[in-house]
């Protein structure tokens, strides 16, 4: 137990294995509900939406501006940006509503269930940072990032098998997808926590990195998804209940 405490890259692996479980058992539940409706992935992606803001803000921007200061907290986060805008400029991807993105060359070369995959990791990038990065500032701050990120993980899990069978997917591989997009999460928190080792400035650049993409993601995707299909109104409603629930989290388990 003590050498879990001071290891930050074991506890980041540790803590990484809670957003992948989460985002497994949202598959599961996808595969068993194929009869909901369009609406259900919209309040989802908007609850997802509502955590990742507020983790975005206090579980990396805030501890990050109080270890580094505003200018390498800024300087972090528009590199957060920088990297989701380069990344899904150039690998090939399909985002299961909202389509293909990517070099136009690519995009009837590599199959559709891996362009899949590759979005899902893409839009997991930031997650898995967070959870690593927060896991370097200590024990406390890192259950509450992992388990904000399970938490809305879950509709997200369900976001990825749900379409997948729907549309006539073997159920083995729209479960074998969400498994695949929650591991991706555990391997970035310990990247995000290798990264971090040693080095103040360096854990400062991963926590606003972790906090760019994210917001980036939350503005240029998630939001935009939940809007395209009549359902605003629902979907803020979404997006207010995981912002509140993230806000409870952090008090308690702060």
């Amino acid at each position: 137990m003590e050498w879990f405490l001071e290891n930050s890259v074991l506890r980041a692996l540790i803590l990484g294995l809670i957003p992948a479980l989460a985002t497994s058992l949202g598959g599961l539940i996808g595969l068993i509900g194929v009869r909901g409706r369009e609406v259900h992935l919209d309040v989802g992606l908007g609850f997802s939406a509502g955590v990742m803001t507020v983790t975005a803000f206090t579980s990396l921007l805030l501890p990050a501006i109080e270890l580094g200061g505003v200018f390498l907290t800024t300087l972090g986060f528009l590199t957060g940006v920088l990297v989701v805008v380069l990344l899904n400029r150039i690998i090939p991807h399909e985002h299961l509503m909202k389509g293909y993105e990517g070099p136009v060359s690519m995009k009837n070369k590599i199959k559709h269930v891996w362009l899949v995959v590759l979005a899902i990791l893409i839009h997991n990038l930031p997650e898995g940072l967070a959870v690593g990065g927060s896991s370097s500032i200590g024990l406390s701050m890192g259950l509450i990032t992992a388990v904000a990120i399970g938490v809305q993980d879950i509709p997200e899990g369900f976001v990825v098998s749900f379409p997948l069978a729907v549309a006539g997917r073997s159920k083995r591989t729209a479960l074998a997808i969400s498994v695949l997009s929650g591991l991706s999460e555990t391997v970035m928190a310990v990247i995000a926590a290798l990264l971090s080792t040693g080095s103040t400035s360096l854990l400062v650049f991963t926590l606003s990195l972790a906090a760019g993409s994210m917001i980036y993601v939350v503005s240029h995707e998630v939001i935009p998804e939940t809007h395209r299909h009549g359902h605003e109104s629902l979907s803020t409603t979404g997006f207010i209940l995981g912002f509140i629930l993230m806000l409870w989290l952090e008090s308690l388990l702060g």
